[in-house]
């Protein structure tokens, strides 16, 4: 038997006068103040992780995850300098670069994704933009995963508005475009595009009418208020992502990231817990990094209102927890999986 948290007095005018107001948790907001998000960092584990999952349990059930598999559909040679990536052209990580794939072939793994258990299919290109005909190709990709009854989620690099539109009418769910850090940290990271880059690719789709698939990543050397800055502007988007990927860096010998001290794990569960607060409603998906952090860990993760991962060994080019250990690890949480929502045609 499940026992419900208390629920939100939401009658109650909310206090601005107070760094916090913990009555008001779980309202939908897009104008938090950056020092109500310090707030919530700085409230003891236990009463932010209690909160966490008060509002979790008010828009979710909170023993059911969303499982996506993301697939390098073309891997390496990227002309960005993106201080983490494998894929970058200027590094040398022994990544051997790989040429768009085959239509079939990436069908062939969406079907077997979709036969492990996954409902949604995100196909990741190492591309600073996409060309007409790369993006026609990826296109038919789009088409072809949705009649398999699966959802559907790119990642190109930036996009203009035409190719957003072109995307939305092939049918695209959700475009994943990571603002990857605060905006004051950004420079330390990447140098070949900016920060308003991103914001204009994630508006882009947004006018389209396409889901936004849109996090960072955490422990690349920057501070807590960088993680305190990256969710204040994730928070403040015009409209929430509706999809929020929390990854921990996965150190990659070669780049110029390797070597970074390590996010502290109970750190990594206070971003998740202060995502779930700022976007109530959003998915906020577990990411790249599960593979170096202990079932436990991740237990803490999925309490701090973490309900989203990606499903599979492999990420792009880094390793992830295979599926039986995941489920394994599922088994012994009780959480389930979520099953496909009805936004494609089945076979």
């Amino acid at each position: 038997m499940t026992t419900a948290l208390p629920a939100l007095d939401l009658d109650r005018p909310l206090d601005l006068n107070r760094p916090i107001d913990l009555n008001h948790l779980g309202v939908v907001r897009t104008d938090w103040r950056l020092d109500e998000v310090r707030a919530l960092f700085d409230l003891p584990f236990a009463d932010l992780m209690f909160h966490a999952q008060r509002v979790h349990r008010a828009n979710f059930d909170p023993n059911r995850v969303q499982v996506s598999t993301l697939l390098s559909i073309k891997t390496g040679a990227c002309p960005e300098d993106c201080a983490y990536c494998s894929q970058s052209i200027r590094f040398e990580t022994g990544l051997r670069s790989e040429p768009l794939m085959d239509l079939e072939e990436v069908l062939e793994k969406a079907r077997t994704a979709r036969a492990n258990g996954a409902t949604r299919f995100c196909m990741g290109a190492a591309y600073r933009s996409p060309k007409p005909k790369q993006l026609a190709q990826i296109i038919e990709m789009v088409k072809g995963v949705r009649e398999l009854g699966m959802e559907t989620c790119v990642t190109l690099g930036m996009l203009t508005t035409e190719q957003a539109r072109e995307l939305k009418d092939a049918g695209l769910d959700y475009y994943n475009h990571n603002l990857d850090t605060s905006e004051s940290y950004y420079k330390q990271i990447i140098t070949t595009r900016t920060y308003q880059d991103r914001l204009d690719t994630l508006q882009a789709v947004r006018d389209a009418g396409i889901n936004v698939c849109c996090g960072g990543i955490l422990g690349m050397g920057e501070s807590e208020l960088d993680r305190v800055q990256l969710l204040h502007t994730l928070a403040t988007l015009p409209e929430h992502p509706e999809s929020v990927p929390i990854n921990q860096l996965v150190q990659v010998p070669g780049t110029p990231m390797y070597g970074a001290k390590k996010v502290d794990a109970l750190e990594f569960v206070r971003a998740i817990a202060v995502a779930r607060l700022l976007m109530p409603r959003s998915y906020v998906r577990l990411s790249a990094g599960r593979s170096e952090m202990s079932d436990e860990t991740q237990a803490l993760c999925f309490l701090a209102g973490a309900n989203s991962i990606f499903y599979g060994d492999k990420l792009l080019t880094t390793q992830n927890p295979d599926e039986n250990h995941d489920l394994a690890l599922f088994g012994r949480l009780g959480i389930v999986r979520e099953a496909a929502h009805a936004t494609a045609c089945s076979q």
